[in-house]
């Protein structure tokens, strides 16, 4: 990492690994699974490589941890900090957790469990979108939470780590933050951190069990960014 990215804080993005419901696309809100167990040798791999001292993702430099209250996330948060390989790259995080619903998955409402064609047919079949094709980012979801109720609620966590992270924007402290949740739910957050709309277009992928990061530009809270690629440490 170059001198002028080294010491600015960062926020890592964990996504929970596979699910059953992952494999075939179905989206998963408040129904509670369990990883597969490729699902937990994802996460086991992303941890023996990534979390630990000295490592991508370090305890001693994480000032917070929030993740969903969905089984797979704290499933997920085990396995990358306590080690389902037998290691222990995290003891010292406890008391930085915190479970919230900020950060919970979208509430697909009507949509629990359906896959996109699935959603798009039900939907014609009421008369709906009839000059073009549902979009969750637009739409949002029957019976579940609008485009507008998820940007608030993940606007609200973007204020607090804003807060904890703002005063020290040239390394004083180590401020990292670290949230562990979802596939649909941290791509939005990346999207409100840039400040753009959730209907603004944004292809992005994030694999079961993968790492995205956050961080500021020029050391200044006003100019978040995320890295498209950065060396590990060494």
């Amino acid at each position: 990492m170059s001198d002028l990215d080294a010491t600015t804080p960062r926020v890592f993005l964990a996504r929970h690994g596979e699910t059953e419901w992952t494999k075939n696309g179905r989206y998963t809100g408040k129904t509670d699974l369990d990883l597969t167990l490729e699902g937990i040798s994802q996460v086991t791999a992303t941890g023996t490589q990534l979390v630990g001292s000295g490592k991508l993702i370090d305890s001693a430099r994480v000032a917070r941890v929030w993740i969903s209250p969905r089984k797979r996330a704290q499933q997920t948060f085990h396995l990358l900090f306590n080690g389902g390989d037998g290691g222990d790259r995290g003891s010292d995080i406890a008391d930085k957790v915190t479970l919230t619903e900020d950060i919970a998955e979208w509430d697909y409402g009507d949509y629990e469990g359906l896959v996109v064609r699935e959603i798009r047919a039900r939907r014609k079949e009421k008369g709906l979108d009839r000059e073009r094709e549902w979009n969750i980012w637009r739409d949002g979801c029957e019976g579940g939470e609008s485009v507008q109720q998820v940007a608030e609620r993940l606007d609200r966590l973007i204020g607090q780590i804003r807060e904890i992270q703002a005063p020290y924007m040239n390394g004083e402290k180590p401020v990292e933050v670290v949230l562990v949740a979802h596939g649909l739910i941290l791509r939005a957050f990346v999207k409100r951190w840039l400040k753009y709309p959730l209907d603004n277009p944004l292809p992005m992928m994030l694999s079961p069990g993968a790492i995205g990061i956050l961080s500021y530009k020029n050391h200044d809270v006003d100019e978040p960014g995320f890295f498209i690629g950065m060396a590990l440490p060494s």
